[in-house]
This record gives structure tokens, C-alpha cells and sequence, in this order.
């Protein structure tokens, strides 16, 4: 759909897609920034491993508040829908802050680390200290999200790049102070976080609001009157991405099980960085899609095809020359085996990010038609894939480290596409909606 009547053409395309490019690099940085800062500790192995223990946890509470951003998008077109999209969001951060409560301060987070992902006594208190700070994470990542739909579905996308901005430095000034007092524990590395997506969700509030206050009380083309048109979007793109979201913990899990485990989780956690750093530009295809796709096919895919081998050569460049040995050392700070092991789980992730594009534009024209539950189908597949190549490789292979979990995601992608193309083409037997 399109936000309005006028003629969209390629440069506005690129007018509406940079600077959301350029802010999910900014936000891939800044994780770059805490893992930088963490393994300038004085045992950045153990405190990296419990740090991304307790990111791979948060995927799971954070990721149905980052889907209100494609909801709001889809579906907010005057004040009475983006209501009732706010009530489910009420419901989703409630959810959030109770399970990230159980986890900072039941046994719960214990049972989790030490029983579930089998950590260590180290690793598995600095993951929960993670989660004091992280437990408030998801509410203020999902008022991000929610605001930034409406920013996106009227084209104010600079405001996504600002936010950013805004969010890295306070991040690169907080991170300076950890390192100037001494980075002793994973909890800084989650208060960097955390402080940096407070000051993104006020600036998306504060524009968003503005935009909001201009929308009519109720428009005569929009149907969503309440929760539960909404929820008829929303859930099936919930359900299948609690499936998906496991799998991050399942694998951390199973590297922790392998000859290196410690330095197996730090590995894939430092390489999945740098692959996101490389990748993260090319993030919101779906978004083109999603918006641009009924009014103007050919459109999107003359610029799918124009930008989406540009992250392919990115992580070639990567993966086989200096220039990623040079990356890990000098700007992630990774030194002798971990930075070995960093280069190689990095490799494994290229088939992911020859495919991503591809599906990424392919989810977005799912979203547009209102097929999300072709979506739960094609995660589904994704999961089963990585969770069993990642048994097979950790069993046969334990000498891996972290690019067993890489090489796994890399070939649960491929999966996804391979039955997301099956079942949309099944949908749409005579229609071939990305052709002239």
C-alpha cells in the first residue's frame, strides 16, 4: 500500500529506505560498542559468555515487542487503530516485564543458566545480572517500535537515523565512563543497552506524537476498530517468532556442551556482531516491500535486485581478507584464540547473508497481503533445521566453537526461504507479483 497518491519513484524508494539503512547500523554498532566494552575486562571470555547468554534469553521477551513496529505500520491509519494497537501493546509489556522479573530475581534465572544452558557458576550469575537491566528492556524497545510505525507509514524515516544517533551517543559516553571506572561485570554492558533504548523510544515518541495529533479520529478505508482485527495480524507473526527466538537460546545451549564451550559462545556472540554490523543496512526490505509492493511491484524489485548482493560482497571482504582480522582486533577488541575462533564462526555466516534479502523482501509481500501465517510454517522449518544441525555438528564436530552455531543459522535461513517461496507460490499459483 501506498501512503498516499503521488507518483513513488526509485529515488524515493532510496529517500525512504537510507535512513532506516543507516539506523539499523547504528544500532548494530552500538552492540559492537558493548561487546567492544566488555572484552576490555579483565576476563572478557567469561563476562562476553554471560552477556550473550542473557541477550539470547531477551530475544525471546523483546521480539513481540518489535513486531508492534510492522503492526503499526500495516494497520495504523487514524487515531481509533493506532488505539487499539496500543492495547495490545499494553499486554505485551506486561507479559515482558513479568517473565524478565522471574529471571532477575527468582530462582527462575538460575534454573535457566545453569540447568537449561548448561553455564557454569560465572557465567550463568553474570547473565543474571544481565537481566536487571534487561528486564525493563523490551517495554522501552516495544514504545520504540510502536511510535516508529507510525513514523514509517508516514515517511518520516530521518527520524529513525536521529533517534539513532541521539541513542549512540549517550551509548559511546556511557561506555567511556564503564571503561574509565573499570568494566568488572555483564550488568554494565546491559546498562549501556538499556540507557541507549530509553533515549531512542523518547525521540520516536516525541515525533510520532506530532504525527499522531494530525491523523483522523477515525478514517472511513481503515477497518481496525479494535484489538482484535489487530490480533489477526499480529498473532501469527507472534507465534512463529516464538519459535524462531528459542532457537538463539538452543543454540548457546549446545555450544556450551562442545570441547571450548566458553570460548564457543563468545565466539559466535562477537562474530553474529560483526555479521549484523555488515548486514544491518539491509534489514528493512520488508519494509519497502510491505508499504510499496500492491502499488508498484516492479519498483520493488528493481530495487531489491539493485541493493541485495551489495551485503554478500560486504561479508566476502569480510570473511577473506585482513579487513575482518583488522575489525575483530581494533574495533571489537578480540585477541588470540577467541579472535581465531571469531573469524571462523563469521565465515559460517555467509549463506545467511546471501539469503536474507531475498526472504526479508518475500516476508514483506506475506505481510502486505495479511499472509502472515504462511509465516509460522516457513519459521517453523527454519527451526527444526538449525536445532538439528546444530545437534549433529556440536556431536560430531565439538572442536567448531562458534562456528557450528553459524553454519546451523545459515542453513535454517535457507530452509525458511525454501518454504516460504513453496507456500506463497501454492497461495498464488497465477500471480507472479514481482514481474512487470
Amino acid at each position: 500500500m501506498s501512503t498516499s497518491h503521488e507518483v513513488v519513484t526509485l529515488r524515493k524508494l532510496f529517500q525512504f529506505f537510507i535512513p532506516m539503512g543507516i539506523s539499523v547500523l547504528l544500532i548494530n554498532f552500538s552492540h559492537v560498542i558493548i561487546n567492544g566494552t566488555l572484552a576490555r575486562s579483565s576476563n572478557p571470555e567469561m563476562i562476553l559468555a554471560g552477556y550473550a547468554l542473557g541477550m539470547s534469553l531477551l530475544t525471546v521477551t523483546e521480539r513481540p515487542a518489535i513486531l508492534l513496529r510492522q503492526t503499526c505500520s500495516a494497520l495504523v491509519r487514524d487515531r481509533r487503530s493506532f488505539r487499539a494497537v496500543r492495547y495490545v501493546a499494553i499486554y505485551v509489556f506486561g507479559s515482558s516485564l513479568v517473565f524478565g522479573a522471574l529471571v532477575a530475581f527468582t530462582p527462575v534465572g538460575e534454573w535457566v543458566f545453569q540447568g537449561i544452558f548448561g553455564a557454569d557458576a560465572f557465567v550463568a550469575t553474570e547473565a543474571i545480572k544481565v537481566y536487571y537491566a534487561l528486564m525493563f528492556l523490551s517495554i522501552f524497545s516495544g514504545l520504540r517500535c510502536l511510535y516508529q510505525g507510525i513514523i514509517i507509514y508516514k515517511m518520516r524515516t530521518r527520524w529513525l537515523t536521529i533517534g539513532m544517533i541521539f541513542r549512540l551517543a549517550g551509548m559511546l559516553i556511557l561506555s567511556q565512563y564503564f571503561l574509565h571506572v573499570g568494566v568488572t561485570s555483564a550488568l554494565q554492558g546491559s546498562i549501556i543497552f538499556l540507557f541507549g533504548m530509553m533515549i531512542e523510544a523518547s525521540i520516536s515518541f516525541m515525533e510520532a506524537r506530532k504525527l499522531l495529533a494530525k491523523m483522523p479520529e477515525q478514517d472511513e478505508e481503515c477497518e481496525v476498530a479494535g484489538p482484535k482485527q489487530v490480533l489477526r495480524f499480529y498473532n501469527p507473526l507472534l507465534y512463529s517468532s516464538l519459535i524462531v527466538v528459542w532457537v538463539a537460546p538452543i543454540l548457546n545451549i549446545m555450544l556450551g556442551t562442545t570441547e571450548r564451550g566458553t570460548l564457543a559462545i563468545a565466539s559466535f556472540a562477537v562474530a553474529g556482531s560483526l555479521m549484523n554490523l555488515m548486514l544491518g543496512f539491509f534489514t528493512y526490505f520488508h519494509q519497502i516491500a510491505l508499504i510499496f509492493v500492491k502499488s508498484h511491484p516492479l519498483l520493488v524489485r528493481n530495487f531489491t535486485l539493485l541493493l541485495g548482493f551489495i551485503p554478500t560482497l560486504l561479508m566476502l571482504v569480510m570473511c577473506f581478507t585482513p579487513i575482518g582480522s583488522w575489525m575483530f582486533a581494533n574495533v571489537l577488541g578480540v585477541k588470540d584464540d577467541l579472535l581465531t575462533a571469531s573469524l571462523h564462526a563469521l565465515r559460517g555466516f555467509l549463506p545467511f547473508v546471501v539469503i536474507f534479502p531475498w526472504l526479508d523482501t518475500l516476508n514483506g509481500i506475506v505481510m502486505a497481503n495479511s499472509e502472515t501465517k504462511l509465516m509460522f510454517s516457513s519459521q517453523m522449518a527454519n527451526a527444526i533445521i538449525t536445532i538439528v544441525l546444530i545437534l549433529l555438528l556440536a556431536f560430531f564436530l565439538p572442536h567448531w566453537n562458534g562456528s557450528l552455531a553459524s553454519l546451523a543459522q545459515s542453513a535454517g535461513v535457507i530452509a525458511e526461504l525454501l518454504m516460504l517461496v513453496w507456500l506463497y507460490k501454492r497461495n498464488h499459483p497465477n500471480l507472479n507479483q514481482l514481474r512487470p
